[in-house]
């Protein structure tokens, strides 16, 4: 079986390796056993279905309320050679008919339905089929603790029980531990394992940009996407009127951009939906309305206009950047706003309680002056020990000092303005504001009007909230946000408390320092060639009336473009091309590869013999790492390959006997295949990818 599955893997789907988890959920499944699959977005979670669908003899049953996933499911799996189809209401009566035939008489390995048309279809027609496996995909949309509650999922528990012998699986990729056990309780499944990935998607940065004026904000988004030229983006914005505003500003601008949001009729979102996925349209403003159902996998930044609901919305929609594993950025704006019209909003919805709970914990990353990764994942339960290294407060260390005067000056303010108004009207008259509202209140005349005028009104906003956040005072939304002092605030205004703030972050204006993240490619990736093969492969997706990504996604083109393959066997290695897309594409790109090559230039002095000189002159890795303006990683692989080649170098003097032992191990355990991923991330990430490379060397070498 374990061969089986691993020849699908790699003719079917391209892939050489699973990814955590998947090959253990793939064999509980094909042993007729339930899961419960928890991974973040383009954690791989679609492999451990459609793996053992075309193992079993037997149609695989997948539930989605996710139309546009379905069609670009179904899609990338026809481009696979695969039997599958959808069943929902974009088709028509005659396409039904269709695919209600070819799944009675056996022509299909998949089937998709939305949860609508499974329960309007599970008495008639769908008892006739040879069900063999039922994927619950968006599972958290059947609890009432998720953030997407849908009514007719809570029916999909009758349909488990008329298949009490075949195999379930829930998936999802945000649910908390109350909505986790509700997921298996509403779903009715029996003895499930649960199955967490890490949800570290390292390849993507963070940053939070907090209480920038409207004006401003756009014209950061607009210098954003002008950096990124030809790259593809979502931005989110809380109102239908937000994306329409926005995407006006940005197409001024001359970006390729269009608004998507639920007041739309069906055929405009459609079409908007399929020119994004088709890079006709490079960015789209939308609601949180947009997306859900999009695989597409080269969206390259997401951007939040406001502050997110909850932070399960917020990590799945940052996760619809760089699902094909390449570096994406994430931007998240945020004010005070926003906080108050969520707050409202969830007044008038179920969960009140949990739902504000949710809010403010959002709130709480949005403010926050630690590495934002570390909390994000602390809310899925997964512990990162180090900062990350690839957000903004990682980027931007705050400073901390001694704040209690400055929180007594302010807690005294509210006290002497009666507790009864808002962060506005503090600042304001701390800092000496002369506005009508302050001479109509009297609090001119106060002790603490002016008392902090040397204190910028972006600062005391900051200060402010980071009391509230260590509970200092509390904002009364329900009475108009105003400030009230809580005990410890009291312990603090009458000097019993010391209090810590960190020194505000100035909003950055500069570009960003762009993070460099290593992309296992066995070579720099040509560019001349990348542009070529991206255009071949834009013409056939047009031709074939499919997404370009389904052809082959970035990340395989960019490996195509350094490793530039000319032979079946070579093209067949890269990650991403199985058996059906080399026969069905090999040929065009290979023709491309062989054309730049007859026509290539000879190569320069290989770039390892520079560093073979600097070694010979007795410089250590990490100065020759500088001399060169390389990376320490690079010089290190440099080194390995020299070793290889034969060159004098003592490649032990830096990696242990130990370390080359565990890598030998796991090593042999992948039948020696010199691929530095799976053996890293079967190593729990201890072992860097330079011991790693260093172990190979001298293992292959007989050391």
């Amino acid at each position: 079986m374990i061969n089986q599955t691993h020849t699908i893997l790699k003719n079917t789907f391209g892939y050489d390796n699973f990814r955590p988890l998947q090959e253990e959920i793939i064999n509980r499944t094909i042993e007729g056993k339930d899961s419960f699959v928890l991974m973040p977005t383009g954690g791989g979670k679609s492999m451990c279905f459609q793996i053992p669908a075309l193992i079993f003899d037997g149609i695989t049953i997948v539930v989605s309320p996710l139309i546009s996933l379905m069609k670009d499911q179904v899609q990338a799996l026809k481009s696979n050679g695969i039997k599958a189809d959808f069943f929902n209401s974009s088709i028509s009566a005659e396409e039904e008919n269709n695919v209600i035939t070819k799944a009675i008489n056996g022509d299909l390995q998949l089937l998709y339905l939305s949860p609508e048309k499974l329960i309007s279809v599970s008495n008639t027609w769908l008892k006739q089929l040879n069900i063999k496996l039922v994927a619950i995909d968006e599972a958290h949309c059947v609890s009432m603790w998720g953030h997407d509650f849908r009514p007719e999922y809570t029916q999909l528990k009758i349909f488990r029980n008329s298949l009490p012998n075949v195999p379930f699986m829930a998936l999802t990729a945000t649910a908390d531990k109350s909505a986790r056990k509700d997921i298996e309780a509403q779903l009715g499944l029996k003895k499930s394992k649960l199955f967490i990935s890490s949800f570290d998607r390292k390849n993507l940065s963070i940053e939070v940009r907090g209480q920038v004026q409207k004006r401003k904000k756009l014209q950061e988004i607009a210098n954003f996407i002008e950096r990124r030229k030809n790259e593809s983006g979502i931005i989110y914005c809380l109102s239908r009127k937000n994306t329409e505003e926005v995407a006006s500003y940005l197409k001024q601008e001359g970006h390729s951009v269009a608004f998507y949001h639920a007041g739309m009729d069906n055929e405009e979102r459609e079409n908007t939906q399929t020119d994004f996925i088709n890079d006709e349209t490079k960015i789209i403003v939308a609601t949180i309305a947009f997306g859900m159902g999009i695989d597409k996998s080269n969206v390259r930044f997401v951007i939040h206009y406001n502050l997110p609901k909850n932070l399960e919305g917020y990590y799945q929609e940052i996760g619809r950047a760089g699902r094909d594993g390449l570096p994406s950025e994430t931007v998240l704006y945020f004010n005070m706003r926003d906080f108050v019209l969520y707050s409202q909003f969830a007044d008038q919805g179920a969960n009140v309680v949990m739902q504000k709970e949710k809010l403010s914990r959002m709130l709480q990353f949005a403010e926050a002056k630690s590495c934002r990764r570390k909390i994000l994942l602390s809310y899925f339960g997964e512990h990162l020990s180090e900062n990350c290294g690839n957000c903004d407060v990682c980027e931007n260390p705050p400073k901390g000092f001694d704040g209690t005067i400055l929180s007594q000056k302010a807690l005294s303010g509210i006290v002497r303005m009666g507790e009864k108004d808002g962060i506005t009207m503090l600042i304001n008259v701390l800092r000496g504001s002369n506005n009508a509202d302050i001479h109509e209140k009297n609090y001119a005349t106060l002790k603490t009007y002016g008392v902090g005028k040397d204190v910028s009104f972006f600062d005391w906003r900051d200060y402010v909230i980071q009391m509230a956040n260590q509970g200092l005072i509390e904002i009364m939304y329900a009475e108009s946000s105003a400030l009230k002092i809580t005990s410890i605030g009291w312990q603090v205004l009458k000097g019993d408390k010391k209090i810590r703030l960190t020194t505000p972050v100035a909003p950055a204006d500069k570009k960003k320092i762009q993070k460099t993240i290593k992309i296992a490619t066995e070579g720099e990736v040509n560019k001349d060639v990348f542009t070529e093969l991206k255009k071949i492969r834009y013409a056939i997706a047009k031709e074939e009336n499919m997404p370009a990504y389904i052809v082959f996604s970035d990340k395989t083109l960019k490996l195509m473009a350094s490793v530039l393959p000319t032979t079946e066997n070579e093209f067949l290695s890269i990650s991403g091309v199985g058996m059906n897309k080399m026969e069905k594409y090999g040929t065009e790109f290979m023709d491309v590869i062989r054309k730049f090559k007859a026509v290539a230039k000879p190569r320069k002095v290989p770039t390892t013999n520079k560093t073979f000189s600097y070694y010979k002159e007795g410089l250590s890795p990490a100065e020759i790492a500088e001399k060169r303006s390389l990376s320490i990683t690079t010089i290190f692989s440099h080194l390995s390959q020299l070793y290889a080649e034969g060159k004098d170098i003592n490649l032990k003097k830096y990696v242990t006997n130990e370390i080359i032992d565990k890598v030998r191990v796991v090593f042999n355990q992948f039948n020696q295949k010199n691929e530095l991923k799976p053996i890293y991330e079967k190593l729990n990430e201890e072992v860097s990818y330079s011991q790693i490379r260093m172990s190979i060397t001298l293992i292959l070498k007989n050391e």
